[in-house]
């Protein structure tokens, strides 16, 4: 998959090698360190989203096991530990992973050894065991997949602050706790789990009934007081919540992290000492720095890097001498000899060499290799299969609301299904790219890997000016549409919204317009159709088609190429809004 949200240009330098330290009692480089302390290396994943293989030479929990391979055995030749866990949204998004609901994910995590998991908000995606991504009979567990998925792992999978309305305690699912204590060497390491505040307002709402959110900073404190108790000297977060950061020279400096990010308000508000470290994720971000006390490192997404913090313990004493964070490292198999960077398609064979890291060579575990190459035979023949059109450049992931691929994708359900008005969470329903040359169906999955269904509604024209004055507000997320463009003003904070129908004529507040959506929307997902929403959501017809077959549909009978300046819209906007729209702006 192509890599979004690109790390900062610092972590291809060679200074990468060196490592940034934080201390808290003064002590000597890793290497080098005393013969009475001795390392725990926390590795940490994010997102992995069903990579299993890498992309080229970088990434896949193919490389992720080369590199934890790697760490272990640095660890083992002094005397240290590896713990290796993970931040959640583990298994949806790729072909492979997708057509087993991620039990080759899970299989790939048993091979390398991972510790603990936390739940993340699409880990609910897959609904009910079998084809069905919602429930469709009363004998449908909604989180039949989940659980399923939960049970084959040789790890405890994490989740404090999910909260069974029927008990108001945490779920109570076969090997799902709110958190877990390890030995490590002599040493108590404590793990909690938790999931950012709007989870289950980010999956399928029909899988998620019954299920709610606790607060995580009170969550956290409440069961870390608890680990603390029981004799954890470490406490650990992972935690499907994040933020970002761009630059990693110095984990003290937060001058280019986003602090209100939701997992930096987080650990502002934690009890200073109560806990040492946290994984994020969720944002598909980097971050390796210091909040009140509490290291946190994210790795972006799929696999393309992962995060690492030191924890240094005097063998006598068993107390905490040091913290080492470490920038976000590619997870890369090859290298250029000449720089260390990563392999890309451009190399020679030539200028490349098999990439090391701590001293040893990076070797994938052929389990886990094995695992993927399964995988992947089940889904070739399927994700290969060409769809008829030929593009001419590729589509690039929309990184603000009106990209070409965000327009192709509304301007496409627009016309497949006679409506008068598309509406789609482009920024964040769009996964990835589509790429230059024949469209594959493999393709069009991972740009659209959710089984969401096409929903029809009927609209009043004041019911969507009602969801566009709200998405006015949402600068960065607003959803994407296709069949009317919009123009909002403000005076006085009055909002005035004009919309028209592409060809020209005016909304009226009396007009009824068919508008479709997807199952996720109508159930109240990313909060975009919730200004007119009646309880428990709009009904949702089974029998609808998926948005992705919609989408295939419409390829196949779209025409021999599409070229992505068609779809620019910069000229005639569908979105006009004032880029300092006062939040006071109302209608």
């Amino acid at each position: 998959m192509t890599s979004h949200n690109a790390p900062s240009p610092a972590i291809y330098r060679p200074i990468i090698a060196l490592i940034v330290m934080v201390a808290l009692a003064s002590c000597a480089a890793q290497r080098d360190a005393p013969s009475d302390e001795f390392t725990i290396s926390i590795f940490g994943t994010n997102d992995v989203h069903g990579q299993l293989s890498p992309d080229g030479d970088r990434g896949g929990l193919v490389a992720v096991s080369a590199y934890v391979n790697a760490l272990r055995a640095a660890r083992n030749e002094d005397g240290g530990a590896v713990l290796v866990i993970d931040a959640g949204d583990m298994w949806q998004g790729t072909l492979e992973s997708n057509l087993v609901e991620g039990a080759a994910v899970v299989n790939a995590y048993n091979a390398i050894g991972f510790d603990a998991a936390a739940i993340g908000n699409h880990e609910f995606d897959f609904g009910p065991v079998g084809s069905n991504s919602v429930p469709e009979d009363s004998g449908d567990d909604p989180r039949g997949a989940l659980k399923r998925r939960a049970s084959e792992a040789a790890f405890p999978v994490l989740a404090a602050n999910l909260i069974d309305e029927d008990t108001d305690r945490p779920v109570d699912w076969e090997n799902v706790r709110p958190s877990i204590i390890l030995d490590v060497k002599g040493i108590k390491v404590g793990i909690i789990g938790v999931m950012t505040a709007r989870a289950l307002q980010t999956t399928i709402a029909a899988n998620v009934l019954g299920l709610r959110v606790a607060p995580l900073a009170e969550t956290i404190t409440k069961e870390a007081q608890a680990l603390r108790e029981q004799g954890a000297s470490i406490v650990v977060v992972t935690a499907h919540a994040g933020s970002r950061c761009m630059g990693f020279d110095d984990p003290t400096d937060l001058s280019s992290c986003n602090m209100a990010g939701e997992i930096m308000r987080v650990a502002a508000a934690l009890p200073t000492g109560l806990v040492d470290h946290i994984i994020a994720g969720h944002v598909h971000r980097g971050i390796a720095h210091i909040v009140n006390g509490v290291s946190i490192t994210s790795s972006y997404s799929n696999t393309r890097a992962f995060s690492r913090v030191d924890f240094v313990i005097d063998s006598n004493t068993r107390n905490l001498v040091s913290r080492i964070v470490f920038p976000p490292h590619w997870a890369c198999l090859s290298v250029v000899r000449s720089t260390g960077e990563c392999a890309s398609p451009g190399n020679a064979a030539s200028e490349l060499m098999n990439a090391m890291y701590e001293g040893h060579a990076v070797k994938p575990d052929p389990r886990v290799l094995e695992i993927a190459a399964r995988a992947s035979a089940v889904a070739d023949d399927i994700k290969h299969q060409q769809l008829g059109v030929h593009l001419e450049s590729a589509f690039p992931h929309p990184p603000s609301t009106e990209s070409p691929l965000a327009n192709l994708m509304t301007d496409a359900l627009l016309e497949a299904t006679g409506a008068d008005i598309a509406i789609h969470n482009v920024v964040g329903g769009i996964r990835d790219t589509l790429p230059e040359g024949e469209l594959t169906f493999g393709s069009v999955y991972e740009m659209f890997p959710f089984d969401n269904r096409v929903v029809e509604l009927e609209l009043a024209g004041h019911q969507l000016r009602r969801i566009i004055a709200e998405q006015a507000h949402n600068h960065g997320r607003r959803a994407g549409f296709s069949g009317m463009r919009v123009i909002v003003e403000c005076k006085k904070d009055k909002m005035y919204v004009v919309m028209n129908l592409d060809d020209g004529a005016a909304i009226r507040d009396d007009d009824y317009l068919t508008v479709i959506v997807n199952d996720f929307l109508a159930l109240g997902g990313d909060g975009i159709l919730t200004p007119v929403m009646p309880d428990g959501g709009f009904d949702v017809d089974d029998s609808m088609p998926l948005t992705r077959d919609v989408l295939v549909e419409w390829f196949q009978d779209g025409g021999d190429s599409l070229n992505p300046d068609d779809f620019v819209t910069a000229g005639n906007p569908k979105w006009s809004v004032p880029d300092s729209l006062a939040a006071s702006c109302k209608l």
